[in-house]
């Protein structure tokens, strides 16, 4: 892997001052360092290219920012079975496995070979309105249909594989990726699934019921989510994106999505221990 593609958020302030050890370790190991911005590239020592040429173009991919910098380079990659590392400048970052701190031990890690790689699901959504398709996006964290202009509620209609589940008043519903569990979905009481489960959640946002819980169906299922009553245009949101408006007779499909995507991590990477780092889960002080 001497190909490396670089995305860098620049609005963290830590961006900056890791660009120039990422630069000096890149000269150390023989790496070719590839970005999208003009002036990135000029801090990098890199060759500029268009985000859209790196999945034919780079071996890997460093993103550096957040989990949303992640998101980003994850579709930006769609398709291409390029892995990503993500190098976390913020705080949270279930996404970003590295810290920013052990960037020269990644590097290593890259240069020898000892990386560990995670396969995540991603879903595809497709989008219809009155029967008339819309659209389609790829997702690898989230799809949430909900919010809008006004604060009213709505009414969704569930079905899995064709079979109608439920219609819930409520104020919106997501489905998320074993990647995605740790995200929104959590927030909102949904079940955090290991990234080796075969599965997707549903949570409904505030239902207007005491009876609705949680849901987790196979990866293999048909989701289909139908508007059946809104006063308001809702928003779909992909990965924290508003992508599309969607008002009453309007339908989404989620399944899971023929493109997987690849994260590369540190060998001594604990899915369980960033859950403990980042959640502060520690069971019972006995």
């Amino acid at each position: 892997m001497k190909k490396i593609g670089v995305i860098v958020n620049t609005k963290r302030p830590r961006a900056e001052g890791i660009l120039g050890e990422l630069r000096r370790l890149a000269e150390e190991y023989g790496f070719m360092l590839y970005a999208e911005d003009a002036a990135m590239a000029e801090a990098l020592g890199a060759e500029q290219i268009p985000v859209g040429d790196f999945g034919r173009k780079v071996d890997l991919a460093l993103a550096l920012g957040g989990d949303g910098t992640v998101l980003y380079t994850a579709r930006a990659l769609q398709g291409s079975g390029v892995p990503i590392m993500g190098i976390n400048l913020g705080s949270l970052g279930f996404l970003t496995s590295v810290g920013d701190t052990e960037m020269a031990r990644a590097m290593e890690a890259i240069a020898t070979s000892r990386v560990k790689v995670s396969e995540r699901i991603a879903a595809e959504c497709r989008i219809f309105q009155d029967g008339n398709f819309m659209g389609e996006t790829f997702s690898l964290n989230d799809v949430v249909l909900g919010w809008g202009a006004s604060s009213r509620i709505v009414t969704l209609k569930l079905l899995i594989d064709g079979e109608q589940v439920g219609t819930f008043m409520c104020d919106g519903m997501m489905v998320s990726t074993p990647t995605g569990s740790t995200g929104h979905s959590l927030s909102a009481g949904g079940p955090i699934l290991h990234p080796g489960v075969g599965g997707f959640g549903i949570n409904i946002i505030c239902p207007h019921t005491l009876g609705s819980r949680p849901l987790v169906v196979p990866n293999t299922s048909l989701i289909e989510i139908e508007v059946v009553n809104a006063a308001k245009e809702l928003i779909l949101s992909i990965d924290g994106q508003d992508e599309y408006k969607v008002r009453r007779g309007g339908r989404i499909e989620i399944r899971k999505s023929a493109d997987q995507v690849r994260f590369l991590q540190l060998p001594e990477h604990s899915y369980f221990s960033v859950l403990a780092q980042k959640l502060h889960w520690r069971g019972s002080n006995l």
